[in-house]
């Protein structure tokens, strides 16, 4: 992965099949992102089924959220990146440190046409060398809701490359729409990475 540096988090990620930009209003179209995850969207219920956000209604949403990624960068609460593949925005991803944990979460949301291609699992190994070769973070944790069979698969593959484990079950964590989702939560630790990266 290539890293670009500036400040505490690099502002541009490239990984083999991927670019990450920060998630921010000078470099996110704001009606292209609105496009892929707005509510009219025919495809968009299979996307936001298992995670704790709405489809967008209004583009004003999306201003709004990336004006409050932009504070998150600001105060190091969170570095999130627009993920574009073959130029064309096909979501985002981002690395949510705990510092007094030394851990950070590591989310992603992916555009459905982008689905099946490893770009969860390129966000995922992005965000794990972030966190440890730049943050110098020690565990990073990861999960999906249960029942997210997709993320499920992606997310295992992942863990097992990585040389990770599963954590358990974290009953009625997740508040999604009138429901409150299960969470599956897996964990890498910087050794536990090295290692898996030393083996291949």
């Amino acid at each position: 992965m290539s890293i670009y540096k500036t400040g505490v988090f690099p502002e541009l990620l490239e990984t083999d099949s991927l670019v990450l930009e920060r998630f921010c209003r000078d470099r996110v179209n704001v009606t292209e992102l609105y496009d892929l995850f707005r509510e009219a969207r025919e495809d968009v219920a299979d996307v936001f089924e298992y995670v704790p956000q709405e489809p967008y209604a209004t583009v004003k949403e999306v201003h709004d959220q990336l004006t409050d990624a932009e504070a998150e960068w600001d105060d190091r609460e969170s570095a999130q990146y627009a993920v574009y593949a073959d130029d064309e925005l096909a979501g985002y991803t981002g690395l949510f440190p705990e510092w007094n944990r030394h851990t950070g979460r590591i989310g992603f949301i992916l555009g459905k046409p982008y689905w099946g291609n490893g770009y969860a699992g390129d966000c995922a190994t992005a965000m794990t060398e972030l966190a440890f070769d730049r943050l110098g973070l020690e565990t990073v944790a990861i999960g999906y809701e249960d029942g997210n069979k997709r993320s499920e698969r992606a997310i295992e593959k992942f863990v097992e490359s990585a040389g990770g484990q599963y954590d358990g079950r974290l009953r009625n964590w997740t508040p999604i729409g009138d429901r409150i989702a299960d969470h599956h939560r897996y964990t890498v630790t910087r050794e536990e990475f090295r290692r898996a990266r030393a083996d291949e």
